[in-house]
């Protein structure tokens, strides 16, 4: 039969462990929920403390069965976590009109699985090093990758304008005097409550010039346009 030590002498360092794990994972899960992102503190915690369990597992859980005939690798469990959690990565990486958004997110969550995987292995001081640049990577470089973006980067824009003729063709025109190179990929017909006839159109603008804030003040200010609106295409 086998026996099972229900407290063994490693209990108290794998209750802190486990507990690292939950702290720092759920540091990593506020900045994502900060941000409204789809998997937010709730998973991140958890991600941050399965792969810690699975760890932990790997490490202690079959001290009973070693023995001259049986040798384990401890390695193997946290080989398939790196593996597996690609899974649930993939399942916040959405793609949109050419578009790619949750890529952050999901590295986020693959990171998370990695601070886990630390504090289950001992390595503790690693693990808050690895939280402490995680966060300077999605808020420090994120504002540093706003200063050396370059200047031909691809935004969504949405306009709504008032359905008649030429009035589209008149914001394609603005866009290009403010600097910028538009394109319609989409429109579509609709009524106000007021009963007024209005189209929503997409556009992509390759911006060549200026800031992106005088493009929608240029924009708004038109007559017959109701409304203008930034579709981010940040990979966060």
């Amino acid at each position: 039969m086998l026996a099972i030590d229900l407290l063994p002498d490693t209990m108290v360092t794998q209750s802190a462990m486990l507990l690292l794990a939950f702290v720092l994972s759920a540091v990593v899960g506020i900045e994502r929920e900060r941000k409204l992102k789809s998997a937010g503190l709730r998973t991140h915690t958890l991600v941050g403390l399965g792969s810690a369990l699975f760890t932990l597992v790997s490490a202690y859980g079959f001290e009973n069965v070693i023995g001259s005939d049986v040798v384990l690798d401890p390695s193997r469990i946290a080989a398939q976590i790196v593996t597996g959690i690609g899974f649930l990565g993939a399942g916040v990486i959405f793609v949109r009109r050419n578009a790619v958004s949750g890529l952050t997110t999901a590295a986020s969550i693959w990171m998370t699985a990695a601070i886990g995987m630390a504090c289950a292995a001992g390595m503790p001081l690693i693990a808050v090093l690895a939280t402490l640049l995680h966060l300077a990577t999605v808020v420090v470089l994120a504002t540093v990758g706003k200063w050396v973006s370059p200047g031909d980067k691809v935004r969504d824009f949405s306009v709504e304008v008032q359905d008649e003729e030429g009035v589209l063709q008149r914001v394609v025109d603005r866009a290009a005097e403010l600097g910028f190179e538009a394109a319609l990929s989409r429109t579509r017909r609709f009524r106000r409550d007021d009963g007024q006839a209005m189209l929503h159109a997409d556009l992509r603008i390759q911006h060549a010039a200026g800031s992106l804030d005088k493009l929608v003040q240029g924009l708004c200010a038109m007559e017959k346009v109701s409304a203008v609106q930034v579709v981010s295409d940040e990979n966060t």
